[in-house]
């Protein structure tokens, strides 16, 4: 529910408990937020979540949940039963499906009395642009579309949103600064790789300019010769 001083959470999109256990070691503290997403939980299971939480990192963890309201609520107490810092499902799947989840996640935190996580909604993914959103129907733009998206989490009672760096102003206007907002798909400034898979990105310092709470870095960081120093410049960068 409440933002962290540290914006920097990193991906652990590698396919084994082990990997992820390593670059843990190699990282923590110099980063105490790792986001566990389709890959390694489908790969590991609670199990990754688990990992993390010993070695005294949090876990954002990414599934991005869509499915009946029923489904995705059960989902969400199983994440609050984890212990994860903060878990996402999806805008798309409407307001019933965003309220039952809160509602689940506040009921869950009560009953295990443990601290509500903060419950955040994808908007539009940053591998999708406006073709590839024309290709499944949705004809308005994509920052109107974010801001309506992230309006209707707010209004839904979820604490946030994942969007584009380019979105973020809409959704601060539309949301207020307390609403949270995580951007992904950040790139490295120092040594720029281009990611065919990632079409609205931005460097660190422009995310956290633009009003970023949280910025998601993967293989930027993964793929770097000396990932401590990289994390460190980011951070002094910005």
């Amino acid at each position: 529910m409440t933002k962290s001083r540290d914006p920097l959470i990193l991906a652990l999109d590698l396919p084994t408990l082990r990997q992820a256990a390593e670059w843990v070691d190699r990282l923590y503290p110099e980063i105490q937020q790792f986001k566990i997403g389709s890959q390694l939980f489908t790969a590991e299971g609670p199990k990754v979540v688990e990992m993390v939480h010993k070695k005294g990192g949090r876990v954002f963890l990414d599934l991005k949940w869509h499915d009946i309201p029923n489904t995705v609520a059960n989902a969400c107490r199983e994440a609050v039963k984890m212990g994860v810092w903060m878990c996402n499902v999806h805008a798309f799947g409407g307001a019933d499906m965003l309220k039952a989840a809160q509602e689940a996640v506040e009921d869950e935190s009560r009953r295990q009395k443990e601290r509500v996580p903060s419950l955040i909604a994808v908007t539009v993914l940053t591998s999708m642009d406006p073709p590839a959103l024309r290709e499944v129907g949705i004809v308005k733009e994509i920052q109107q579309t974010v801001r309506d998206l992230a309006k209707l989490a707010q209004k839904s009672g979820l604490d946030g949103v994942v969007c584009s760096g380019h979105e973020l102003q809409d959704v601060r206007s539309a949301c207020g600064d307390k609403f949270i907002t995580v951007v992904p798909g950040i790139q490295n400034p120092f040594e720029p790789v281009a990611q065919k898979d990632q079409k609205r990105t931005l460097t660190p310092r422009q995310a956290i300019a633009n009003g970023a709470d949280y910025i998601v870095m993967g293989r930027s960081i993964l793929n770097a010769s000396d990932p401590v120093q990289l994390v460190r410049r980011i951070r002094d960068d910005h």
